[in-house]
């Protein structure tokens, strides 16, 4: 039973949606698919995007309000644990909408490598087919010079870079020095998905690389056109 739960409602759909889009969208080439099926994937869980950038600001108003708290509050750390303790009740922050998006995100990384597992072999992939979709024949699958089957150490070492970078400008734009532990993690986790990404097949690089950008996009428009609101001054 569970194995028909996966295979007909969420192996074989996505795996006509992606052959839909190498046959009308993606030019005949399955990279672009990959593109397309991700930034579509992305679009469709915008409103829990939103709704984490939203959390952002509240994160940032928070870091904020609870650097001023220590500052007013440095002789009396019982009325410091107090203030902080309201002020995070007053800017409750719910992880959920980020959960539901990196579980789905997941959830389609691994159906992409189940996808990819038993190779895109054409009779394969037509046995899979629903009567609407066309068999593609040969699939199409170098991007950019690269095969995407294949594992590819400069796509996987893209990503791993660009986790760095993420989480290195993000503790940079914190008023808090890191710690030991979060310096370790910043340096680690990147080599850790590096590594896992390399075993892979190039695909999962292609998906996660788009998905950041989108959420790069994201980010960067919300900076653009949403102000952080001052917090307001500690009572």
């Amino acid at each position: 039973m569970p194995d028909i739960l996966w295979n007909d409602y969420l192996y074989r759909p996505l795996l006509n949606i992606l052959i839909w889009l190498y046959n009308n969208w993606a030019g005949q080439n399955l990279g672009w698919a990959v593109v397309i099926l991700t930034v579509a994937l992305r679009v469709i869980l915008l409103p829990f995007s939103i709704i984490n950038e939203r959390n952002a600001v509240r994160y940032e108003r928070l870091h904020e309000r609870i650097e001023g708290l220590e500052k007013a509050f440095k002789n009396d750390p019982v009325q410091l644990k107090e203030e902080i303790r309201n002020v995070m009740h007053y800017y409750r922050v719910s992880p959920w909408a980020k959960t539901v998006v990196l579980g789905i995100l997941g959830l389609v990384l691994v159906l992409l490598y189940q996808v990819f597992l038993g190779g895109m072999e054409p009779i394969k992939i037509a046995r899979a087919l629903y009567d609407w979709n066309d068999a593609p024949g040969t699939v199409n699958t170098i991007f950019f010079g690269f095969d995407i089957a294949l594992r590819s150490l400069l796509w996987s070492g893209a990503a791993g870079v660009w986790i760095f970078l993420d989480l290195y400008w993000t503790q940079r734009k914190s008023a808090q020095s890191a710690t030991k532990g979060e310096v370790m993690f910043i340096i680690f986790f990147p080599f850790f998905i590096f590594v896992l990404l390399w075993w892979l097949p190039m695909v999962k690089s292609i998906f996660i690389l788009t998905s950041m950008a989108f959420s790069g996009t994201i980010t960067v428009l919300r900076k653009l056109f949403v102000k952080t609101p001052k917090p307001k001054a500690a009572h």
